[in-house]
């Protein structure tokens, strides 16, 4: 029996988690560039992510046992080499060649890498149009500029031109715009395991990729590339590592899957600029206030975010024969 399309109800219901899921994950994303300058402090970028991951992964895994039951950790025909690929490139890749960026970027590290993370709806755009070989609706690239600029006008407090003349650490750009393409492509990825759960998804890819992080820990370590960090070093972290295993790394990356298959992915990423406005919301709790034109970029990001799930639902209303299920 062919199964019934959602109710316009039903719709609205799934959106309204996809858009709180995205919301809390880009919530936990924004404030984990801040620990992250703490941690790297102390820390090389490799021995945390393996840290993080390795605690997110064992906490995502028991949930998913006591959910899911054993029957979950069966793949069912589903690629395992896909699966390790994607959790390869989300978790190793985003985790080291990001946060090396950061590193290498000094004290403006945490500010620049979370303004990086608003170019991800771009970058989705980009792989959309590569693997679609088409590119989004108008409508859609409209409110992805026009959240972006709203960004740029925050962290640049408008003086646009002055930002650009700045002298940038290329190096650390690079870094930090290839781990977030890697995010990209795993959160894309996610469309080809449509019959796993979110939970089932973030926590095989996150177990599998894994597996990478560890293997190239323990090659650093073993030619000497990186240094094993003190009791102390290890004592200091523990905090961070709680909050970017649990926190950020499990319930943020579980969220952002969940909203990620309610909204569909160039939908789900434009929630990542408001990544940059968590850290300068931040900011303006350790005292850094707001400037006017600030506080203008950050009405215009949220503006964005409100028109691109309001246009849908307003485009169904004038076509009333559209079938299936709308985006957010």
């Amino acid at each position: 029996m062919k199964a019934m399309p959602p109710m316009p109800e039903q719709i609205r219901t799934e959106t309204t988690k996809g858009i709180l899921a995205c919301l809390v994950a880009a919530t936990s994303f924004g404030l984990m560039f801040p620990v992250m300058a703490s941690a790297l402090k102390r820390v090389d970028p490799f021995t945390f992510t393996s840290l993080r991951y390795l605690t997110a992964a064992v906490a995502s895994l028991v949930v998913l046992l006591m959910k899911e039951g054993p029957q979950a950790l069966r793949v069912r025909g589903e690629s395992i080499g896909r699966a390790w690929l994607l959790g390869s490139l989300g978790f190793a890749g985003f985790g080291f060649l990001v946060f090396l960026g950061q590193q290498l970027a000094g004290r403006d590290g945490a500010l620049m890498t979370s303004i990086m993370a608003a170019t991800q709806p771009l970058l989705g755009v980009l792989i959309l149009a590569v693997v679609n070989r088409a590119l989004p609706p108008l409508a859609t690239l409209g409110f992805i500029v026009l959240s972006f600029c709203g960004v740029i006008l925050v962290v640049t407090r408008g003086d646009i031109g002055g930002f650009l003349n700045a002298p940038q650490n290329y190096a650390a750009n690079l870094l930090i715009l290839l781990g977030m393409t890697c995010w990209m492509i795993y959160t894309f990825g996610a469309a080809r395991f449509a019959t796993w759960s979110p939970l089932r998804y973030t926590t095989l890819t996150m177990c599998l990729g894994l597996t990478t992080i560890l293997a190239i820990n323990a090659g650093l370590f073993a030619v000497n590339a990186i240094t094993v960090p003190s009791v102390a070093d290890l004592i200091f972290i523990v905090p961070h590592v709680l909050y970017m295993g649990l926190i950020a790394g499990m319930v943020g990356v579980l969220c952002w899957n969940i909203g990620n298959k309610l909204l569909a992915p160039l939908n789900a990423a434009l929630f990542l600029n408001m990544v940059p406005l968590v850290a300068f919301a931040v900011s303006a709790l350790l005292g850094v206030l707001p400037t006017h034109i600030q506080i203008f970029g950050a009405c215009v990001t949220i503006a964005a975010l409100i028109g691109n799930n309001l246009y849908p639902r307003l485009a169904m209303r004038r076509t009333p024969t559209v079938s299936g299920r709308t985006t957010a």
